[in-house]
């Protein structure tokens, strides 16, 4: 399985679209459309919400999982633009029991973080928290309910009973069920059990990659809590997500940049001061794939990454977009924090006051300002072998630019598989 190892926007769509061509099923445990997935194809840029990274293959199943929230309109229009432009969605498989947001969910999100007002929490503000909270409330509408238009009626009859109090423009439940029939009617050929589907593929042998959505520092138990994504986006997340045992995930490839990226607001140790920042958010083109948001840049900490690994028990380690940092003739690298009663650490603060006042303590390593194609300079492999050192963890995969094939695997692809 393929993890973000830091706060989401690390390179993962990338790297499961590298990895999708030895696999035969590839599946999103967790999130919604907040996430984005970009991907660059012989000079063609996709850019992916709810469908997972695989669908750009041509014979592999892609699954939306049971732990996924959907906007059932916008998947729909994923779905045709992808079709729209020559990328079959034959494969594409959705789970009956991922639940969908609603218009009140995206209403309701935007509502809270105006109340929050200087609080806010930076949300995409596309419904996921909503959507997810009535589902714990066992109070959300799932994919399978819009099979059935009786059912789905009485539904919204009982939730906008409550729902239409909170909103300005009320709702209206039969012209509601009239569009998610429009829906269903696009979407019934893509639904399936998908816990099920998933089993016998293992039974038989098949390779399955299993794709989380946002990243460790945003997981919702174990994240930088309140700014966190509303689902897990860590590895055991996967099974209940997707609907296998713990015992079927066989290795986790944690996904970080050679420096850290944050969307919305919250603590980040890390973050640069100065023109430098605006310099990596450049040639990183560090602007949301979902909002066009720009993204906070900042140099590597070595100490959320460590966190990352525990919480997901990694088994090995890509490092994308390295080629970034070849612009700077000295790099730091967060080794430790400073907490405020001045004592230091190289493991993540067990409390949020600790963490939101924690400074970084860096080292700093020389960089290589050459472009990196092929083998990397010495430099370059310098700083690779720093990061496996401090993690105790293998980087399998190195990023050098944006295109696919631009990745250095200094094992090879069939050892990662």
């Amino acid at each position: 399985m393929i993890v973000g190892a830091q706060w989401g926007d690390e390179g993962k769509g990338k790297i499961v679209d590298l990895l999708a061509q030895g696999s035969d099923i590839v599946c999103r445990y967790q999130g919604g459309p907040n996430a984005g997935h970009t991907i660059v194809r012989d000079g063609e840029t996709f850019k992916l919400h709810n469908v997972p990274s695989g669908i750009l293959y041509e014979g592999k199943i892609s699954v939306i999982g049971a732990g996924c929230v959907v906007d059932p309109a916008l998947l729909v229009e994923e779905i045709d633009g992808l079709e729209g432009r020559g990328v079959s969605t034959e494969g594409l498989r959705l789970s009956g029991n991922a639940h969908l947001i609603m218009p009140w969910h995206v209403v309701s999100d935007s509502a809270s973080e105006r109340r929050l007002g200087r609080l806010q929490i930076g949300t995409t503000r596309r419904g996921i928290g909503p959507a997810y909270a009535d589902k714990a409330a066992r109070l959300g509408i799932r994919v399978q309910d819009i099979l059935d238009p009786k059912i789905l009626r009485q539904k919204f009859e009982t939730a906008l009973a409550e729902k239409n109090r909170l909103l300005d423009e009320p709702l209206e439940a039969g012209d509601l069920a009239d569009r998610m029939e429009a829906c269903a009617a696009r979407l019934r050929p893509y639904m399936a059990d998908t816990s099920l589907l998933v089993e016998r593929a293992l039974k038989e042998g098949r390779k399955v990659l299993l794709e989380g959505a946002q990243g460790t520092l945003l997981d919702l138990d174990h994240g930088t809590y309140p700014f966190v994504t509303s689902s897990n986006p860590i590895a055991g997340a996967a099974c209940t997500g997707i609907g296998i045992g713990p015992t079927r995930i066989e290795s986790v490839l944690g996904v970080a940049k050679a420096y850290v990226t944050r969307v919305g607001e919250g603590p980040f140790p890390t973050e640069i001061e100065g023109p430098d920042q605006e310099r990596v958010r450049e040639l990183g083109a560090e602007f949301g794939t979902t909002t066009g948001r720009e993204r906070r840049c900042g140099w590597l900490d070595l100490v959320g990454l460590r966190f990352a690994a525990r919480v997901n028990g990694m088994t090995s380690l890509a490092l994308t977009k390295l080629d970034v940092l070849s612009a700077f003739g000295e790099i730091p690298v967060c080794v430790r924090y400073r907490l405020p009663d001045g004592s230091e650490t190289d493991e993540f603060p067990e409390h949020q006051s600790d963490f939101h006042h924690a400074r970084p303590v860096y080292e700093v390593l020389p960089g290589w300002q050459e472009p990196l194609a092929g083998s990397l300079p010495p430099a370059a492999q310098g700083y690779v072998e720093f990061v496996e050192s401090a993690l105790g963890l293998e980087v399998c995969m190195i990023g050098t630019g944006a295109e696919r094939e631009q990745v250095v695997t200094p094992g090879g692809l069939a050892g990662i598989a």
